[in-house]
């Protein structure tokens, strides 16, 4: 593992940097989450990085919030600090840590899986106010202690978490100056595990029921030209489900990315009426026609664990999905760091419509 990192950091220092600032999607996964983190923490040692705003659900929520808080307080460093802090943090308070393997970090370990598996459906039967009448979330703890509210709100990396207001079904996009703690827990906030959250006067949910994560935000709310999406799951998958078992979870997944495929394929067909136009163009044409899409997805390694896999916060695992991120991302540049500030790597209307 050591060398890889630095491989990875030499490739950076001779090779790649990045021109111009970019904005990030990031997608909720629950513990695929530190899938995420290892992308972030790449990014974050490369020079020239800039978030200029980041929008984010669920576990991209919290990696976004952390992110931000660490970059007002000191900076790229910071922010890797930031970032590693919080999810060793969360290994830590694990309830499956004595589980851990001695043989080290796994992306495949089918027994904690199947007793997660029996968990989630035990949860799914029971109320979640049954099984907690005094409403203890232990994340709730994590996040005020490792999360500055004071500097995510003064932070200059532009923030867009999302939840889904219950009673409406809508999306409600939460910014700097109105995050806190309530805020992000509304953000993650899954109804067969936790309790719904209220906030301001209403009740949320995950913000993946409505957009994981929200695209628009980026388009019309951030300068930066190059808009950059890193998913927990590959926009195509190779396999067909079969099993009931994977059937659910291919369901699972198309209901908590329907929202993002369809916010891109709108996206993608606005850019294409926009550039038919040769004589006239106003404000919204010139800024679809001068953004530049990026895509950073895990292929097929976290699309083949099983759904129940994205509530092991055992430190082993995580630090297995970090590294995955990491190694992905310095792929990602290899491939495609030069073309940012300069053309789309994506393909809109091959992959989204």
């Amino acid at each position: 593992m050591p060398l890889m990192g630095s491989i990875v950091r030499c490739t950076i220092k001779g090779i790649v940097m990045l021109r111009k600032p970019l904005s990030l999607a990031l997608q909720g996964g629950g513990a695929h989450g530190a899938f995420t983190w290892g992308v972030l923490d790449l990014l974050l040692e490369t020079p020239g990085f800039r978030p200029d705003a980041i929008s984010g659900c669920s576990a991209g929520a919290m990696n976004a919030v952390v992110l931000a808080s660490g970059w007002a307080q000191g900076g790229a460093e910071g922010a890797r600090e930031a970032l590693g802090r919080f999810w060793r943090a969360l290994s830590q308070d694990s309830p499956l840590a004595w589980m851990a393997l001695p043989g080290g970090p796994q992306l495949g370990d089918q027994l904690s899986f199947s007793w997660h598996e029996l968990l989630v459906k035990s949860l799914s039967r029971t109320a979640v106010a049954d099984l907690n009448p005094l409403d203890i979330n232990p994340l709730r703890d994590l996040l005020r202690d490792q999360i500055d509210f004071d500097a995510v709100r003064r932070s200059p990396v532009k923030l867009f978490i999302s939840a889904t207001n219950v009673r409406s079904g809508q999306l409600r996009l939460m910014r700097n100056h109105e995050l806190e703690l309530d805020a992000l827990l509304a953000s993650a906030c899954l109804p067969q595990v936790h309790r719904t959250v209220q906030w301001q006067g209403e009740a949320y949910w995950d913000g993946g029921f409505s957009a994981n994560p929200a695209i628009h935000p980026l388009v019309y709310e951030s300068p930066a030209h190059d808009i950059l999406l890193v998913l927990l799951q590959p926009a195509l998958r190779d396999a067909i489900p079969h099993s009931t078992h994977e059937v659910a979870d291919r369901v699972a997944e198309l209901g908590f990315s329907s929202n993002l495929l369809r916010e891109m394929r709108a996206i993608a067909m606005a850019r294409r009426y926009a550039g038919r136009s040769r004589w006239w163009s106003g404000r919204l044409e010139r800024r679809l026609g001068q953004l530049r899409f990026h895509l950073l997805e895990p292929a097929e390694q976290l699309a083949q664990l099983p759904r129940s896999s994205k509530y092991d916060t055992r430190g082993s695992f995580l630090e297995r999905l970090h590294l995955l991120g990491r190694e992905h991302a310095a792929q990602w540049l290899a491939q495609s760091a030069q073309h940012v500030g300069r053309r789309s790597s994506l393909d809109l209307e091959q992959r989204f419509m």
